[in-house]
């Protein structure tokens, strides 16, 4: 097969690393690509978010497939842009990528097919999404309707702090149009796990959980993220738990999409909080998680490529995927200035030295090739850089071959956070 990967960062990195294994892949294409997908696949200089580009692309180079990694894409309609010309490809149509596009229809339709979550308040007028907050105290959280890149998000301590995030919000449209709406929640109080399914329009085969961390400094401390790192299997996520999950949230959301007319094909990206209530969904994302992707890439001992087809095909029902016993860690090497304007340009050293690292790989994220006098090197293009990933028997061991990489990396422009795993670590210690 000729497969074509859509987007350019570091959860698009994992999965041609992934998808280059596979003996049905003839040829590997991704757009736009990066400097470290560009040593397993073609890149292509066309947009993630090009839909007549790629749509045009794609017909040229007689593409057998199209795996769509970032939201923005799907939310556009790639998709059905892709399908409407007869190519194959995995994710869903823009119909059911509302399920991240918009907040707001997602709380709407948990509400109407018993998906369990927090309870929640839509607004468009500042005044009134002020009033509701000063009715239900704090802490509570407050979150863009739209797509913000994962910083949309508030979790307010104070009433006063909630109010100024509307402001941000809503008046000073810090995320533009995402803004518009807000839809401000219960804050839930428990650990956060995050759990993936393929889904085919109608069955759903489970994947495993992970566990993000979100927050910019160690201790989860600062401001949110669109991850520093994630590390998996979670303990928490048994296999009961892991019932439970696709009974109560994955299922109906599965059924109520194809109810409404909008039936999902993809993967499923479920933002959980496990609460001593059980499992409650803070969000679904309709792509993998970036920077869980790369944890599942590096446990997942079956060929991905035949599953990605078989949900494209409707041909779930009696598949099924084999993992690595083994933990993986990533750990996200961010540019100074991250979350808010993150320094660019900055020459990155000593990636070969870091993958050299047994069992590690180096996923680029937000990275630029460029010559500097008579030389090629790599220079931060972004906030979020680098994912430095590894493999082992466990997370503390993962872990430390991840750390040990991240010390091979000669980057003064950039940070990252010492303490990747600490729960399930401290889990493991006892």
């Amino acid at each position: 097969m000729r497969v074509l990967v859509v987007g350019s960062g570091g959860r698009e990195h994992a999965l041609c690393w992934k998808i280059a294994d596979s003996p049905l892949c003839d040829a590997l294409f991704c757009a736009p690509g990066n400097p470290g997908i560009a040593a397993v696949a073609t890149c292509i200089p066309v947009s993630a978010e090009d839909i007549d580009g790629i749509a045009l692309w794609v017909a040229k180079e007689r593409i057998d497939f199209v795996m769509v990694g970032p939201e923005g894409p799907l939310v556009l309609g790639l998709v059905d842009r892709l399908r409407a010309e007869g190519v194959k490809v995995f994710g869903p149509t823009a119909a059911a990528a509302r399920l991240e596009g918009s907040k707001a229809f997602m709380k709407d339709l948990f509400a109407k097919y018993g998906v369990p979550t927090a309870w929640y308040g839509r607004f468009t007028d500042p005044a009134k999404a002020k009033a509701f907050i000063s009715e239900k105290g704090a802490p509570i959280v407050v979150k863009a309707d739209g797509l913000a890149a994962g910083k949309g998000v508030v979790v307010a301590r104070t009433v006063a702090e909630a109010h100024q995030a509307v402001d941000s919000m809503m008046t000073e449209r810090v995320f533009g149009d995402a803004g518009r709406e807000l839809v401000i929640e219960e804050f839930l109080e428990g650990e956060e796990a995050s759990f993936f399914a393929l889904v085919d329009g109608q069955n759903a085969l489970p994947l495993i959980a992970a566990q993000d961390h979100k927050t910019v400094g160690d201790g989860d401390t600062g401001p949110n993220t669109g991850g520093m790192g994630a590390y998996s299997p979670v303990a928490l996520v048994d296999e009961p738990l892991q019932a439970r999950i696709m009974r109560e949230i994955i299922e109906p959301t599965v059924r109520g999409l194809a109810a409404e007319g909008a039936p999902f094909t993809g993967v499923l990206f479920a933002g959980l909080m496990l609460t001593k209530d059980g499992p409650k969904t803070l969000e679904f994302n309709v792509r993998f998680g970036d920077p869980e992707c790369q944890v599942l890439m590096m446990r997942l001992k079956s060929d991905l490529l035949p599953a990605l087809v078989a949900a494209a095909d409707g041909q779930l029902a009696h598949f099924d995927l084999r993992w690595h016993d083994d933990a993986g860690l990533v750990v996200v090497m961010a540019a100074n200035g991250y979350p808010g304007t993150p320094e660019k340009g900055t020459v990155i050293d000593g990636l070969k030295d870091a993958a050299a690292v047994e069992d590690v790989v180096v996923f680029h994220a937000g990275t630029k090739a460029e010559i500097q006098g008579d030389k090629r090197v790599i220079v931060a293009n972004g906030g979020r850089v680098l994912g430095v990933a590894a493999r082992g028997p466990t997370v503390a061991a993962a872990q430390k071959r991840a750390y040990e990489a991240v010390d091979k990396i000669k980057w003064p422009g950039g940070f990252s956070r010492r303490d990747i795993g600490w729960r399930a670590v401290k889990r493991e210690q006892g």
